[in-house]
Parts: C-alpha cells; sequence; structure tokens
C-alpha cells in the first residue's frame, strides 16, 4: 500500500486535497436484498465485531459521493444504526415524546413502526439502541428500560419487559442504550438494577432464566459479547466501574477486573481473540488486555494504555492490531495500537472522534461533523482515499455506525436514513466471506 498520509502537517496537507461535496439527489434502489437474507442482523453484525464480510466493493469513491440511491426523512431523532435481514432494514427513532422501532424496506419505504416506550429528553435527546434480529423477531430496548419483542413482519409486539420495575433498573446520565444480545433461546442484557445486575430472558416470551445480582454496579451503555473458553460459555460486558463476565448458562460471577471511566462512561463493546479480552474507553481512561486463564475462571491484565482512549464510535480488530478513533481533548485521532502488546504504532490525531466500521479491506468512517471517509489503514499508517460530507448533517447528529450490507452503505444523521451504493460495477455479483 502507498501510504500517503502519515504524522503531523501531512494528513492536513491531504486533507485539503479531497473535494467535499454533497451526494447526488435521492433515487430508488437498484437492487432489493433477497427475502431470505440474514445479512446484518445486529449492532457490529454477524459475529459483533465490526467486520463486513462484504466483497467486490468501490476502492475509491466519486468526488461527490457515492451514488444515493435512497434517503428516508422519517426515522425520527437518534443516533441509532440499522440492521438488516430477510429484506427489511430496523432502526429506532424519537417521534415527540414516544420512541419506536421501525422497519423500512430494501427501497427506504417505511414497513412498519411501532412504539417502544417514552423518548429521550435528556443529554443529547434521541434514541439510542440498534434493534437485534432473531429467527422472525426484532428486540429492542428503549432508553427508559422498555425491552420488547416485535414480529420482524408486522411489527406487532409479542412481549415487553419493564426492566425499572422487574430488576430495579435506574436512569444513568445518557440514558439505557445497550444493543441487546441473542443466542439461541436466550436473551441477554444488563439492566444493571439491583434485582438483576445482568440478566437472561427466554427470547419467546421475555421470562426471565436467571438475574446477576453479585455485581454492585449500574449499566454503562455497553453492549455485550458473548464466547467459549476453557469450556466456559461466558458473556462479557462492561459496567460503570469493571469489566465483568458472567456463566452464560447460570449468570454466575466468573470474574470481574477495575475499569472506572469518567462519569462511568463505558460505552465500546469488548473484543474477543485467543483468550483475551480488549477493552476501551474515553476521556484518558484508554484500553487494557486481560488474558483469561486456561478455565476460563480468572483473568491477568496483560497491558493498559491511554493512547486508544475510544468513546463510542467501535474499534476493529485487525490481523494483530487494533485500530480506533482516540478522545480529541487529548490530542488523540485515529490510532493504531498492536493488540498483544499495546504498543501505539500511529496516532493521526488530526483526524477527529470517528465512528467506523470494515468491509473488503478499507476503512469506513464517519466523523461527528457528518464526513464520510474510505480509508486505507495497515500498521504502517492511514491513507484518506475518498471522502464527501453527509446530506442535511449536522455536528453531533451522525453518532450512529455506518454499516455496510449488500453492496450499500448505510448512513443515519439524525431523523435521516441514507442508502448509498458502494459495489464496484467490475466485481459483481457480490460475494460474502
Amino acid at each position: 500500500m502507498a501510504i500517503v498520509r502519515r504524522f503531523g502537517s501531512a494528513i492536513k496537507r491531504a486533507a485539503v486535497a479531497v473535494v467535499w461535496s454533497v451526494a447526488a439527489s435521492a433515487c430508488l434502489a437498484a437492487t432489493t436484498a433477497p427475502a431470505t437474507s440474514v445479512a446484518w442482523p445486529q449492532f457490529h453484525g454477524p459475529q459483533r465485531d465490526n467486520v463486513s464480510g462484504e466483497k467486490g466493493l468501490l476502492k475509491q469513491w466519486p468526488a461527490d459521493g457515492p451514488k444515493l440511491l435512497w434517503k428516508s426523512a422519517e426515522c425520527g431523532g437518534g443516533y441509532s444504526s440499522v440492521s438488516i435481514a430477510d429484506g427489511r432494514i430496523f432502526t429506532s427513532g424519537d417521534f415527540g415524546a414516544d420512541q419506536y422501532v421501525l422497519a423500512l424496506s430494501a427501497d427506504g419505504a417505511i414497513a412498519w413502526k411501532t412504539p417502544n416506550g417514552a423518548s429521550w429528553k435528556g443529554a443529547y435527546p434521541g434514541a439510542r439502541a440498534t434493534p437485534t434480529w432473531a429467527a422472525g423477531a426484532v428486540y429492542h430496548v428503549g432508553p427508559h428500560g422498555r425491552l420488547a419483542a416485535f414480529d420482524a413482519g408486522t411489527g406487532r409486539e409479542l412481549w415487553f419487559v419493564d426492566l425499572k420495575k422487574t430488576f430495579e433498573s435506574r436512569a444513568i446520565t445518557w440514558a439505557l442504550a445497550e444493543n441487546l444480545l441473542v443466542d439461541g433461546d436466550v436473551l441477554y442484557c444488563a439492566p444493571g438494577g439491583a434485582k438483576g445486575r445482568i440478566v437472561a430472558l427466554d427470547k419467546a416470551t421475555g421470562n426471565t432464566l436467571w438475574a446477576n445480582t453479585e455485581i454492585a454496579e449500574s449499566a454503562a451503555y455497553c453492549s455485550p459479547i458473548l464466547f467459549t473458553h476453557g469450556g466456559v460459555r461466558q458473556l462479557v460486558t462492561v459496567m460503570q466501574k469493571s469489566v465483568v463476565s458472567v456463566e452464560a448458562r447460570t449468570g454466575k460471577l466468573l470474574w470481574r477486573h477495575a475499569h472506572a471511566a469518567l462519569a462511568g462512561q463505558n460505552v465500546t463493546m469488548p473484543v474477543w481473540r485467543d483468550g483475551c479480552v480488549l477493552v476501551s474507553s474515553g476521556h484518558a481512561t484508554g484500553s487494557r488486555l486481560l488474558k483469561l486463564d486456561a478455565d476460563g475462571r480468572s483473568i491477568k491484565q496483560v497491558w493498559a494504555g491511554e493512547d486508544l482512549d475510544n468513546c463510542h464510535g467501535g474499534i476493529v480488530l485487525l490481523g494483530d492490531h487494533v485500530y480506533g478513533s482516540g478522545c480529541r481533548l487529548h490530542k488523540r485521532g485515529l490510532v493504531c495500537v498492536e493488540f498483544a502488546t499495546g504498543k501505539t504504532l500511529w496516532n493521526e490525531a488530526a483526524i477527529s472522534k470517528l465512528s467506523l466500521t470494515w468491509a473488503d479491506g478499507m476503512l469506513y468512517a464517519l466523523d461527528a461533523d457528518g464526513k464520510m471517509m474510505l480509508m486505507e489503514v495497515d500498521p504502517r499508517g492511514c491513507r484518506i482515499v475518498s471522502q464527501f460530507r453527509i446530506p442535511e448533517s449536522k455536528k453531533y447528529s451522525v453518532f450512529a455506525h455506518p454499516v455496510v450490507c449488500d453492496g450499500r452503505l448505510y448512513v443515519r444523521s439524525g431523523t435521516r436514513l441514507f442508502a448509498f451504493d458502494v459495489r464496484d460495477p467490475g466485481h459483481l455479483p457480490l460475494r460474502r466471506s
């Protein structure tokens, strides 16, 4: 890879050379997702690793951005990203006093819209959680703790649980924002309440299977991961003061490690590989790598560092290296660190806070001003190949993580959802790895 973007002033010079403009006007989509596809069923995709299996995508965009297939201005206020399955696109948004879960068809038309409790009027008002699709149902938790299941085809509510009443979950500064995890017949979530810090529910009924009360901490915006190590299936998330693991079958606490962030702001989803868990939080909290012992019931810290202090934009593990956006308040931008050692290989401080995803060898990065970038990254450095401004975007309205699926780039900006065609016509049909 020819790396033309390096440290310091080089990155600023390269940025000036790229044209910023508004994307093309909306038109109907040229393609339709297969009726039985399960393409991006939950936050950060099928494996919750923020990596798309898409192939045959553009390696460079036109100066004014990729073709805009459609936009919907009917998604309500908020920061929810999208999940995609069975030819439908799912998101959530605030409409006045109520929050809704929505399904859109492949051409951007609203297929159904069903309320799920009160909207969020506190700090940074708007919807938070991305709906999770599993076996024909959609699961979502509202900012005040109303967790509900909906029929994915019709939007009919199947059941709901009030996390505040059932588990004594309490309001937190920026509202409950967990992206729910479903595994088999079980739905997992972390209400952070005195009667259920982390809980498992029957996904068909909402009935409680177990509730962990050993962890004396509130929820902290984080979404959990699930893996098996040493023969133990375990759920790992980050609460307000620590990284915790519970046995998936029983809810019993397996291990805990201190990780306290400013105002309990632990948002970034943990990353798992080869017996190790990586966590990262913003505002100089930084990242740490924890290694599990052979039986999966205790851990030791391998390293801790402040350079990768990702707040809520997501991180990506590619090969032996982790890429993510650091906290601008501490003069950190896009950062690359070694997974095994925590060594910082580069820190492009001129690139502002980003929301990220990875597809077909490229990093898709959206900054807080609404600039969408296509980037090459590797352990030597990074290069912005193409960039454009999301139409009608406003500062701090574009925190939702971008999604690349079925040849499309989905970007949320406030009440609007945009679908761009990022297929390379010379590499059709699309293939997934």
